[in-house]
């Protein structure tokens, strides 16, 4: 009996490093898959917020008539800023006359270029019923000529950045059910080594809580440490990568880096206790004339 339950101790304890450095190896999975989503979101907000759409203006029109016009443009929430072009910026702009290689008014002894806003649409435009409306009001708007965006470049990235973002939270989702099947095997094992003291509380009259407590503590206990082991790892790596690769500035700032940590540290916590409650409870609540037989 005693060898027997050596046997049990020892495999317990074996159990237990496999499973905290197991877990400890998801949650830094887990976070390097959070910094990375992160910065595709920072990332895609940054693409969708500099897509531009280009608003010709009928010529002629006052100033007045021009500033009602980019009010009508600038008051939508699809819009995050707008620019005023007159054609005689355009004529002079360096670029232009770089890529067309040509003085169009000298040609042509007149400028035909038309005064024009330049429209940076926000991420709404992510959503194509809506942007499509956009574009048709202010297609209606008295004194605009013609309306052009990139609307296939727009509706591929979008499409992109969001399969993307399915991508990794889907794998995510797979990391997280690994984590709960590592911990679910070594915290049964560990109820089981202690199913006579379970029984014997139980005979003398402790609370269900009571008996739960330590198994709990030991297992948020073991979910802190995973957390912040996966943390050290995932600053070291982080710190790694900046050193060999300086320029993609891999480093987050400070504030960032603590939340995701936080996050981390926690998430190892819930799901140790999440595993650690079920299983205890059914030792618990099992009769004691069947208690020695799972």
């Amino acid at each position: 009996m005693a060898t027997a339950k050596r046997k049990i101790s020892r495999s317990v304890g074996i159990s237990y490093a496999a499973s905290t450095i197991s877990m400890t190896f998801v949650l830094f999975l887990l976070g390097t898959i959070g910094f990375v989503m992160a910065n595709i979101y920072t990332t895609a907000n940054r693409m969708r917020e500099s897509v531009v759409m280009i608003v010709e203006l009928k010529s002629g029109l006052s100033e007045s008539e021009r500033n009602e016009i980019g009010n009508q443009i600038g008051n939508n929430d699809m819009v995050v800023s707008m620019k005023y072009l007159s054609k005689e910026d355009k004529a002079d702009d360096e670029e232009f006359k770089r890529l067309y290689a040509i003085d169009v008014q000298g040609v042509l002894g007149v400028n035909p270029l038309p005064d024009s806003f330049d429209v940076t649409l926000s991420e709404l435009s992510a959503d194509k019923a809506a942007l499509e409306q956009f574009v048709e009001e202010v297609r209606q708007i008295k004194g605009v000529t013609y309306v052009n965006y990139p609307q296939t470049f727009l509706e591929q990235m979008h499409s992109t950045l969001d399969i993307l973002q399915l991508v990794l939270a889907i794998f995510g989702g797979a990391l997280l059910v690994v984590a709960f099947v590592l911990l679910n095997n070594t915290i049964r094992l560990m109820v089981y080594a202690r199913r006579e003291l379970i029984n014997t509380l139980k005979a003398v009259g402790a609370t269900k809580w009571f008996i739960m407590r330590p198994f709990v503590g030991r297992s948020a206990l073991q979910g802190l440490f995973s957390g912040l082991l996966a943390v050290a790892l995932l600053v070291a790596a982080l710190y790694g990568l900046n050193h060999i690769a300086p320029g993609f500035g891999l480093l987050p700032r400070w504030e960032e880096l603590a939340v995701l940590g936080g996050a981390m540290v926690v998430l190892g916590i819930i799901v140790a206790v999440v595993c650690t409650l079920p299983i205890v409870n059914r030792f618990v609540n099992m009769k004691s004339n069947k208690i020695h037989l799972c």
